[in-house]
């Protein structure tokens, strides 16, 4: 279907652990809600996470966006890597590593997709309570393609390791 069709409901995973996280978190909830054909509906709050992989690094901040969006997949995705440049993001070999920004496309619609660099569920949403918990507090009944509601999902994966971040407004 052709950009403009219709309004989709969509949901972006954020996270940095580089410089002032806070500060880039709200900055891109910000420019989400300046691309274009797409209104921002919500952001949930802040986690704080240890980080994956074998890299030593800072803990990580993150949180879920809930957008409705006129563009296809692979259009929201490039507005999404440039926000992520804006930010300071340079892409490196290191998977894991540390960054000012990463920005996921967990879901799209109820869509189902994989190409090359975008997959859609996310791959391992299910089972990353840094995104599960965030998603659950915005869109409890959520259902994440195949696999459950987001609520469900974040119950079965715990919260061991994770921390809601109470910030002023």
């Amino acid at each position: 279907m052709p950009d403009d069709e219709r309004w989709v409901p969509a949901y972006v995973g954020l996270g940095a652990n580089i410089g002032d996280c806070l500060a880039t978190l709200k900055g891109a909830c910000d420019a989400i809600g300046r691309i274009a054909a797409t209104r921002l509906v919500c952001c949930s709050s802040i986690y704080r996470s240890a980080p994956m992989g074998p890299t030593p690094q800072p803990d990580f901040y993150n949180a879920v966006v809930a957008l409705l969006t006129r563009l296809e997949p692979g259009k929201l995705l490039a507005a999404m890597l440039a926000i992520e440049r804006e930010f300071g993001r340079e892409r490196s070999a290191t998977r894991w590593g540390p960054r000012t920004l990463d920005l996921d496309l967990l879901l799209f619609g109820n869509r189902r997709m994989s190409e090359t660099g975008l997959t859609i569920p996310h791959p391992g949403l299910a089972e990353r309570n840094f995104v599960l918990y965030p998603l659950a507090e915005i869109a409890p009944q959520l259902p994440v393609p195949g696999v459950g509601t987001a609520e469900k999902l974040a119950a079965v994966v715990g919260n061991s390791g994770l921390q809601k971040l109470e910030l002023e407004s």
